[in-house]
């Protein structure tokens, strides 16, 4: 069977609450498939309605859909692989799956509550994702989504709900975290989720090995400088992220998008730098606090899990290098459908 892309909007409620990397940790290692791609949206009425349309077997989740305000922030997951419509809608559920234990996300992540009355009118319904149930209404909804991408969507400002000075800081989930399909990539998220921040920005990507070169230029002299085999170790780190060391490349193939997934994320909020650095821990897992991504997570110094920006400046010089502002998510998409 040829792969299938499908799609999981993680709703405002949610993605404000910090249940994004449970409900990603759970799709990626139930399904087994591809994070092909995703996307933080703030959707006009008119998305939301038309996307409202295509769920016509889900009509409480229609109604939800029709019902959010304008501009809502919400987070779009994209993936991919055999029977992914299936797969997706079986683990996140529909209108029918929320009265269980936990079995589907929505059990897990949502609300819903009844009247009592005959009928079952609900009294409060958040689905905290949503997800179509079946290829028809995956591809449907794909095209919506992918059409409104550059307008509505991309590295968002959530400024307006803090009431202190805002910054912005970029973060790396490495690729240590998708050698198989886990929850490692959610935990990391949750992990990060604690500081508070708004997620702004989202972007599944592979680092190139010229990416690489410009990414980690600045390590290079103070590798050299202190170890005897500084560059090495310099490429050693160039191949972790990118898939190849600089020195195994022909000079056309080093702007070719490497074999490593990572996932870029932007977080929005009060000394955002500071406290992602603080919930990220040393570099060196060894000596990182308990709790932070790097105990859990890092095994050595380079394979640490992710990777955050030291400084506002490097916030800016390392979006620009990875091509942050770049919307692949409708390009994906056109080739996946």
């Amino acid at each position: 069977m040829a792969d299938q892309l499908t799609y999981a909007f993680i709703t405002p409620t949610a993605l404000r609450k910090g249940r994004t990397g449970g409900i990603l940790g759970r799709l990626i290692s139930r399904s087994g498939l591809e994070l092909n791609t995703g996307r933080v949206f703030a959707p006009s009425s008119k998305l939301l309605g038309d996307l409202a349309a295509t769920f016509q077997s889900q009509p409480k989740t229609a109604a939800y859909l029709k019902a959010l305000p304008a501009d809502s922030q919400s987070l779009v997951l994209v993936l991919k692989g055999e029977d992914a419509a299936a797969k997706v809608a079986s683990i996140v559920g529909d209108d029918a799956s929320m009265g269980g234990r936990g079995e589907t996300l929505r059990d897990t992540f949502g609300d819903l509550v009844e009247s009592t009355q005959e009928g079952g009118q609900a009294v409060y319904f958040e689905p905290g994702i949503i997800a179509p149930a079946n290829p028809a209404e995956a591809v449907a909804g794909l095209k919506l989504l992918a059409a409104a991408s550059d307008a509505e969507g991309g590295i968002l400002d959530a400024s307006a709900t803090f009431t202190e000075s805002t910054e912005k800081t970029l973060v790396l989930i490495k690729p240590d975290n998708f050698a198989f399909p886990s929850t490692r990539p959610g935990g990391v998220i949750d992990l990060f989720a604690r500081t508070g921040l708004a997620l702004v920005g989202f972007k599944p990507f592979h680092m190139s090995v010229a990416q690489g070169e410009e990414f980690y230029g600045p390590v290079l002299d103070f590798l050299v400088e202190k170890l005897p085999d500084g560059r090495s170790q310099w490429e050693s780190i160039i191949a972790f992220m990118a898939g190849k060391r600089p020195s195994e490349c022909a000079a056309g193939e080093k702007n070719a998008p490497g074999s490593q997934p990572c996932v870029a994320l932007i977080y929005q909020g009060p000394d955002a730098v500071a406290k992602i650095r603080e919930a990220l821990g040393s570099t060196n897992p060894a000596n990182a606090a308990h709790g932070t991504i790097r105990k859990e997570f890092g095994t050595t110094i380079m394979i640490n899990g992710a990777h955050a920006s030291d400084s506002v400046e490097n916030v800016v010089r390392e979006i620009g290098i990875i091509r942050l502002q770049e919307n692949d998510f409708k390009t994906k998409i056109a080739a996946g459908i």
